[in-house]
C-alpha cells in the first residue's frame, strides 16, 4: 500500500485497523475518517464507559469499534494497514500476525506524515533522546515563536501531531517530540532537521536490546533534509548521524558545552555561540544568547538550549530570536524546579528524572546534595551515576520499590555516604522523606528529588510525586 498524502484516492478503499483506543488511537481513527477512509476498525482489550462514549462518536462517522478482553488477539482478514498506538510492543499478537502476513504497520507519526497536505505542509523539526526531549521541544517552540513563526510543539508533547497536520490553518513549522516507541513503526518521515540529544539504557524491555533502542532513535535522521544535530559528548548520537541515510546536502551539526569546533554550537565563557550557520564559521562564531538567558542554567538544560538553538538556526531563525525565546521560556513543573529555600537549604523538584541518566545530569548541577531517590527502576542500574556523583552527595534518602538497587550501588561505590531508608509507602511517605533530608542537610546544600526511577509503585505519575514533595517542603517551612 503506497498512500503518500491525504489527497491520494486510495484512502477511501484502504482497509485500516487501529490498535489501541487511547488518546492516540482515537486521534488516528478520527483522522483517517476525516481523510476519507471508509473501512476503519478500532480494537482495544479495555472496555469502560469513557471508551464506549468515544466509540459512539466514531461509529456515527462510520468506524467499527470492538472493545473488551480478547479484542486484539487476532488480526482481522483483508486488512491493508495496521496503525498502532505508541507503547504497544512489536511482540503483541496482532502486530506479530501483521508482520507475518506482510501487512504494513504504521505509527501515529507515520500516519500524520502521510496525512499532511502537500500544498501547505509545515516542515518538521524533530527531537528525540533518552532525556530532555520535552524541554528542548518547548524551548525550540519558544524560539520559533519569537522569530514570528506560527509554531507549535506536537507529538509526544503538546498538541497531538495529527491535530497539528490536519489543522485547517497551516502552521509555519512544527516542533516534534518523538519517542523510541513512535519511531519504531515510522518509515517515510523526512524531517527538515532533527536532533538526538543523548542515549542511555531505557525501555530495553520493549526494544529487546540497547542496540535496537539506539537504532529506533536513529530513525529520526532517515531522509533528514538540512541538519542532523548530535551531542558531541555522546558518541553514539554522532554514530547515528554517520550511519543515517539522509537527503544529499544535509549537514551534521554538533552541540557541546565546550568551545565549539567547526559546524557546531557551544559555549565560549558565558555565551552560547554558533559556528555552524554563519558564513565566517571558519574563523569566528556568532553570539546567540548568554548563560543567564537559560532557565535554569544547569548544564543539562544548557545542552537542551543549544540543541534547540541548532534546530532553530537550521530553519533560518535569527540569533536575536534564539536569545528572546530562551529568555521567555520557563520549564514545566517537576523539571529541576526550585520549590523553596528553608533554613538556608534549597529544595529542588526534578521528579521528571525517571531514569539514572536523567538523575545523574540533575545531580551534577549542584555542588552539595541530599539526594532523594527510588521508585521503580525498570531494570536500570545506578553504578555509573553513583561513581559520577558520589563526591557531591551529603546523604541519600531512599524510598520506593527498588530502593535496594540504589542502596547496593552506593555500598559498592560510595560506602561512606550516609543512607536513610524510608520504608513507608502510604500517602505521608514523602513528608517523612523530606523531614529526614532536612535533618542531614547543611546550609548551602540542595535537597534534590531526582528519583532515577518511575513513580508508579507509590504515585499516579511523576507529577503527583513532585507535588507530594513540594507539599512536604511547604509543611517543613511552616
Amino acid at each position: 500500500m503506497s498512500l503518500t498524502t491525504r489527497t491520494d484516492d486510495g484512502w477511501s478503499t484502504t482497509r485500516f485497523v487501529v490498535l489501541g483506543f487511547g488518546t492516540a488511537g482515537y486521534a488516528c481513527a478520527d483522522s483517517l475518517l476525516q481523510a476519507g477512509a471508509q473501512h476503519v476498525i478500532v480494537l482495544d482489550d479495555r472496555d469502560n464507559e469513557a471508551l464506549r462514549d468515544k466509540a459512539q462518536i466514531l461509529e456515527v462517522l462510520g468506524a467499527t469499534i470492538t472493545l473488551g478482553e480478547g479484542s486484539t488477539a487476532t488480526l482481522p482478514p483483508d486488512v491493508d494497514i495496521v496503525v498502532t498506538s505508541p507503547g504497544v510492543p512489536p511482540s503483541a499478537p496482532l502486530l506479530a500476525q501483521a508482520a507475518e502476513r506482510g501487512v504494513p504497520i504504521w505509527s501515529e507519526i507515520e500516519l500524520a506524515w502521510r496525512l499532511r497536505d502537500p500544498a501547505n505542509a509545515a516542515p518538521w523539526l524533530c527531537v528525540t533522546g533518552t532525556n530532555g526531549k520535552t524541554t528542548t521541544v518547548q524551548m525550540l517552540t519558544a524560539i520559533l515563536t519569537a522569530a514570528g513563526h506560527r509554531a507549535v510543539a506536537a507529538g509526544n508533547v503538546g498538541l497531538p501531531l495529527l491535530e497539528a497536520v490536519m489543522d485547517p490553518e497551516p502552521y509555519d513549522v512544527i516542533a516534534v517530540e518523538l519517542s523510541s516507541y513512535q519511531l519504531h513503526f515510522t518509515h517515510s518521515m523526512s524531517a527538515h532537521s532533527a536532533a538526538v540529544l543523548n542515549l542511555a539504557p531505557d525501555h530495553i524491555d520493549w526494544h529487546g536490546s540497547m542496540d535496537a533502542y539506539a537504532a529506533d532513535k536513529g530513525k529520526i535522521f532517515t531522509n533528514c533534509q538540512v541538519a542532523c544535530v548530535y551531542n558531541v559528548a555522546d558518541k553514539v548520537t554522532e554514530h547515528l548521524v554517520e550511519e543515517a541515510d539522509v537527503i544529499e546536502g544535509c549537514r551534521a551539526v554538533g552541540f557541546t558545552l565546550g568551545t565549539p569546533g567547526l559546524s557546531m554550537v557551544g559555549l565560549v565563557e558565558d555565551l552560547l555561540v554558533d559556528r555552524a550557520f554563519v558564513e565566517q564559521r571558519q574563523t569566528s562564531a556568532l553570539e546567540l544568547a548568554k548563560l543567564e538567558d537559560v532557565n535554569p542554567p544547569a548544564p543539562h538544560n544548557v545542552a537542551n538550549a543549544l540543541a534547540a538553538a541548532a534546530l532553530a538556526r537550521a530553519f533560518g531563525v535569527p540569533a536575536t530570536a534564539v536569545r528572546d525565546g530562551l529568555r521567555g521560556f520557563s520549564p514545566d513543573k517537576h523539571r529541576i524546579a526550585h520549590v523553596a529555600e528553608v533554613a538556608g537549604v534549597n529544595y529542588v523538584d526534578d521528579s521528571k528524572a525517571t531514569n539514572p541518566h536523567a538523575a545523574q545530569a540533575s545531580l551534577l548541577a549542584y555542588e552539595h546534595v541530599v539526594w532523594i531517590a527510588g521508585g521503580q527502576a525498570k531494570g536500570a542500574t545506578f553504578d555509573e551515576l553513583v561513581i559520577a556523583a558520589k563526591d557531591r552527595l551529603r546523604a541519600v534518602v531512599l524510598l520506593g520499590q527498588d530502593k535496594a538497587v540504589i542502596a547496593e550501588a552506593l555500598e559498592r561505590h560510595a560506602p561512606d555516604v550516609p543512607r536513610i531508608v524510608v520504608e513507608s509507602t502510604d500517602t505521608g511517605a514523602m513528608e517523612i522523606v523530606v523531614g529526614e533530608a532536612a535533618k542531614v542537610a547543611q546550609v548551602g546544600d540542595t535537597v534534590l528529588l531526582a528519583p532515577g526511577c518511575a513513580s508508579w509503585d507509590m504515585f499516579a505519575n511523576y507529577g503527583a510525586r513532585g507535588d507530594a514533595f513540594a507539599e512536604a517542603v511547604r509543611v517543613l517551612a511552616d
